[in-house]
C-alpha cells in the first residue's frame, strides 16, 4: 500500500471529487458514514460520545459522524472550537445538517474556555485538527488539546489526532492529543509508523472512502507498507519434482564464547525458512554445541574462541555474517578480508555491523544488493546520529542509494531500503518481539530465503514479513510477555502456509 504527504492525500481527494462528479461535502459524507460503522461495531447503543470539532474540514467529519451517530441512536453532543471566525463551506454545512435535527447537539466554545465537566464514561471524538495542520499548535488551542490529554475519557481521532503532523515527527514540546483510536481514510501516514508520533495515535484502523485509483495508481511515492498481497506476489512456492539442491546452500559466520546461542537460533531459522543446505561457521569452542542444537545443519571452525577466516563461502547460495561474532580483531581482519573477495550479496548483522562502524571503507567494498540489518544503534555506529527515527529512515534511503545495499532498519515497524532508496514498512509483527534473539532469527531467515533465489530486496521484504507473522502467531498462543526468539522459528511453519494459502 503507497504511503501518501498530507499534500498528495488532498490532490487524492481532489480528484476523486472531479473524477466522480461529485461535491466535497459528499466526500466527507462517505468518510464520516465509514466512522460511523467503526464506531457502531465496537461500541454498544448505549454508549454516549463527546464530539470535540474544529473550523475547518476535520470539524466538517466530526459534526457530520455527530449526526450520523445520533441518527443511530447514540447519545453524543459536538462543540466547535471557535478557532478560526469562519468555518469552511463543508463544515459550516454539517453544522447546520447538525443543528437542523436539534439546535442542542452542538456547542461553541470561544477562545479561552475549556470543558471541565465531561464524565469519564463518555468517549471523546477528536475532529479539531486534520492533515492540513502546517505548523505546531500554540495558544488557547495548544493549552485545550493538553487539557483534554489530562481527563480520563476513551478518545478516538478523526482521520489524524490533532496538532500531529502527517509527514514529520512532532516538536518535544508540541501539544498533539493522545488518543486510543484513529480512524484513517484509506493510506497511512507516515507519522504512524514511527514511535516519537505513532504513540499518539493509539491503534490505527483504516477506512477505505473510494479515493480514486487511478490517481492512486499513478502517483508516485517511495514509501509503501509491506502487505500480504505485496508478499504472495514474491512468493516462491515448493516445486514437486525438486530436491535440496534447488533451494539453495546457506553458510552463516558468527558466534564466539559465551554467544554461540546466536548462531544456533540463526541456523534453525534459515532451514525453518526453506533453505536447502545450511552450513555454519563457528569457533572451534562451538562445534559440540551447533552439532547439538542443529543436527540439520553442517558445521565447519575457524579459530578456537572468536573467527579467525572466513572460509568456504565460495561454495554457497548465499552468506549471512554476524551473529554472536564478537569484535575480536582476528574476527575484524577475517571480515575484512572476506569483504575484500566476495561477490555476490551478503547478508550483515549484529557485530558484523559494529566492526563496520569502526572501519567505515568495508561499507563501500560490500557486494551491490548486499542486506544490512541494523536496529537503531547499530545504524547510528554505522552512518552518524540522526534526531529521531523518521530522519533516520530517510538517512538510510540516503546510504542505500549511496553505496548500492539494501538496508533493513529494525523496529516497531522495520523499513526495509532498497537500492533504489525505496523505503517498504513492515506491518506485522508485535512487541513480545522485542526480546533477545530475535535479530538473530531474522538473519537465518533473510540469508535462507537468498539462498533460495529471492532477489535480495524481496529477501528482505519477505524475511521481516514473515518474521513478524511467526511471532504474530506465537504471541496469539503463548502472549507477548512469554515469547522468546526461538518461538518465533518455530512458528514460521504457520506463517509460510498462511502466506501460501
Amino acid at each position: 500500500m503507497k504511503i501518501f504527504t498530507a499534500a498528495q492525500i488532498k490532490a487524492c481527494d481532489a480528484y476523486t471529487i472531479k473524477a466522480s462528479l461529485i461535491r466535497s461535502v459528499e466526500l466527507m459524507e462517505r468518510a464520516a458514514t465509514k466512522c460511523a460503522g467503526w464506531i457502531k461495531d465496537n461500541f454498544p447503543k448505549d454508549t454516549l460520545f463527546v464530539v470535540l470539532c474544529g473550523t475547518g474540514n476535520n470539524g466538517g467529519d466530526g459534526l457530520a459522524v455527530a449526526r450520523l451517530l445520533q441518527q443511530r441512536g447514540y447519545g453524543v453532543k459536538a462543540f466547535v472550537l471557535h478557532i478560526s471566525k469562519d468555518l469552511s463551506p463543508d463544515c459550516a454545512a454539517n453544522l447546520q445538517r447538525l443543528q437542523a435535527i436539534d439546535s442542542e447537539l452542538a456547542g461553541i466554545v470561544e477562545p479561552d474556555t475549556f470543558i471541565t465537566d465531561i464524565p469519564p464514561n463518555i468517549i471523546i471524538i477528536d475532529a479539531i485538527l486534520g492533515t492540513g495542520l502546517s505548523r505546531p499548535t500554540e495558544g488557547w488551542v495548544a493549552a485545550f488539546i493538553n487539557h483534554v490529554n489530562h481527563l480520563p475519557n476513551r478518545k478516538i481521532a478523526i482521520d489524524i489526532p490533532s496538532g500531529l503532523p502527517a509527514d514529520t515527527t512532532p516538536d518535544k514540546d508540541s501539544a498533539v492529543l493522545k488518543v486510543q483510536d484513529t480512524l484513517s481514510f484509506q493510506f497511512y501516514k507516515r507519522a504512524f509508523l514511527h514511535p516519537e508520533s505513532g504513540l499518539y495515535a493509539g491503534n490505527v484502523h483504516l477506512l477505505d472512502i473510494g479515493l480514486d485509483k487511478t490517481f492512486i495508481q499513478a502517483t508516485h511515492t517511495q514509501f509503501r507498507t509491506i502487505d500480504a498481497a505485496d508478499i504472495a506476489a514474491i512468493y516462491k512456492p515448493r516445486q514437486p519434482f525438486s530436491h535440496k539442491g534447488t533451494y539453495g546452500s546457506v553458510l552463516l559466520v558468527g558466534g564466539s564464547y559465551g554467544k554461540m546461542g546466536a548462531m544456533v537460533l540463526s541456523a534453525k531459522a534459515a532451514l525453518r525458512a526453506g533453505a536447502g543446505l545450511v552450513s555454519t561457521l563457528v569457533p572451534g569452542y562451538g562445534y559440540h554445541i551447533l552439532q547439538t542444537a542443529v543436527p540439520e545443519a553442517m558445521c565447519s571452525t575457524s579459530g578456537d574462541r572468536v573467527i579467525e577466516k572466513i572460509e568456504g563461502w565460495e561454495h554457497v547460495s548465499a552468506v549471512g555474517v554476524g551473529p554472536g561474532m564478537g569484535t575480536d580483531s582476528k574476527s575484524e581482519q577475517a571480515l575484512a578480508e572476506f569483504v575484500d573477495n566476495c561477490k555476490t550479496p551478503v547478508v550483515v548483522d549484529a557485530d558484523a555491523l559494529n566492526i563496520m562502524a569502526g572501519h567505515r571503507e568495508l561499507l563501500s567494498k560490500l557486494p551491490k544488493g548486499s542486506i544490512l540489518t541494523p536496529h537503531p544503534k547499530e545504524f547510528n555506529r554505522l552512518f552518524g546520529e540522526n534526531t529521531n527515527s523518521m530522519i533516520q529512515v530517510d538517512h538510510a534511503r540516503i546510504q542505500a542509494m549511496r553505496y548500492n545495499i539494501n538496508i533493513v532498519l529494525k523496529g516497531r515497524y522495520t523499513a526495509v531500503v532498497t537500492t533504489e532508496g525505496e523505503c517498504w514498512y513492515n506491518m506485522t509483527g508485535n512487541a513480545g518481539m522485542a526480546t533477545a534473539g530475535a535479530g538473530d532469527v531474522l538473519t537465518g531467515i533473510i540469508t535462507g530465503l537468498l539462498a533460495q533465489g529471492y532477489e535480495p530486496h524481496n529477501a528482505a521484504m519477505m524475511g521481516v514479513y514473515v518474521h513478524g507473522l511467526a511471532g504474530d502467531i506465537a504471541a496469539k498462543e503463548l502472549s507477548q510477555e512469554a515469547l522468546i526468539a526461538s518461538d518465533i522459528t518455530e512458528h514460521l511453519g504457520k506463517a509460510f502456509r498462511s502466506i501460501a494459502q
